[in-house]
């Protein structure tokens, strides 16, 4: 069994990947362009009942885009040890009607990915720009198998996307080290500028990949600039094919508690995936602990089924439920008195089902 096979099965049975479904424009003399992309609709519905204002939200039902996206993937052979290569991505909402007599949108809605760099089959890689995080490519990933949610451990934005640069060794023995850097600027800034002025927010690990068996290691300094809380987040996640079909992994994330942010917690996650024929079934369950006592601990699962009607089409349901701490509600009279408070479940069950067209 190849040692790739977890990280490509799995997205192979979600629906056909960007690399098997690009279509090469231009192939000469070393330089390549592809063209790829994916035209994706569904129907979503249930999840958070309440607003982070305590506010009741209506959950029904709603035809929505699935992360539709096109893209161009570019490389140059320098010579034959190293590979220029270039990547751009951009989303855009394919459910309804876009432009000025449309939604307002233009279209497109978002630069996914824009990076370039050097790939070198003796010393490594590296790249700069704006691409997924080297935690998430290098760590989390063996959970990262949802289309939409589902995924507790840090996904491909933690701490990245733009103004970033990385660098990962080449397959040493099973051993693949990372690192990556993403900064966070004031320049042209009014002065004075925050307290903390320029920040770097660094990542790095490493991931070992011997046969069925993966595990990656590695840590995220998750600046509050970011979205983080200021302190250190870190995970030891792994994975096993069984057999060619059925494959399942374990994980721990954790991330200290800030004295003034808190936002500390620890995840533990199960999982699997099964395949048979055209189909594939994933199933996750996470156990998260929360550091602060104004947060509740949870219990959150999900579960997702994926038919390749074709080599190029997919058809999917997922299912996920995040188990969102009860609300505090207030209720009022007809006076807008306050008459009681009610403790209200906070989420229904999210559910997604629709097709995705690759090319």
């Amino acid at each position: 069994m190849k040692k790739t096979l977890l990280a490509t099965a799995i997205v192979g049975a979600l629906g056909a990947s960007a690399a098997a479904q690009a279509a090469t424009v231009y192939d000469q003399d070393g330089t390549k362009l592809d063209v790829y992309g994916r035209i994706a609709m569904g129907i979503a519905g249930g999840g958070a009942e309440y607003n982070s204002d305590n506010q009741r939200i209506d959950n029904s039902e709603e035809f929505v885009d699935v992360y539709s996206r096109l893209g161009l993937r570019m490389s140059q052979e320098v010579t034959s040890d190293l590979t220029a290569f270039g990547r751009l991505e951009w989303r855009f909402s394919g459910d309804e009607r876009t432009g000025p007599s449309g939604n307002g949108n233009s279209g497109f809605n978002e630069v996914r990915q824009s990076y370039l760099g050097l790939q070198s089959k003796q010393y490594g890689t590296f790249q700069a720009g704006n691409f997924d995080s080297f935690y998430n490519q290098f760590v989390s990933l063996p959970f990262d198998v949802y289309i939409d949610r589902g995924l507790e451990f840090a996904g491909h934005p933690k701490q990245s996307r733009g103004d970033s640069i990385g660098y990962y060794t080449p397959d040493l023995q099973g051993f693949t080290a990372f690192l990556q850097l993403k900064h966070y600027s004031e320049r042209g800034e009014l002065e004075p500028v925050r307290e903390e002025g320029n920040v770097v927010a660094p990542q790095g690990g490493v991931r070992y990949q011997q046969g069925p068996f993966t595990v990656g290691l590695g840590f995220v300094e998750d600046v509050v600039r970011g979205g983080g809380n200021g302190e250190m987040l870190g995970g030891l996640i792994g994975s096993y094919a069984v057999n060619d079909q059925f494959s399942v992994r374990l994980g721990y994330e954790g991330r200290e508690q800030s004295d003034t942010l808190g936002g500390g917690f620890d995840k533990v996650g199960l999982g699997g995936t099964y395949t048979t024929g055209p189909w594939a079934f994933t199933a996750d369950i996470y156990d998260v602990s929360n550091d602060s006592s104004a947060e509740s601990d949870r219990t959150a699962w999900a579960l997702g089924s994926y038919y390749k009607v074709s080599s190029n089409f997919d058809v999917f349901l997922e299912l996920n439920q995040a188990d969102q701490q009860s609300i505090s509600v207030n209720v009022f009279d007809g006076s807008n008195n306050l008459v009681d408070v009610e403790q209200a479940e906070g989420d229904d069950v999210y559910y997604l089902t629709g097709a995705r067209y690759h090319f």
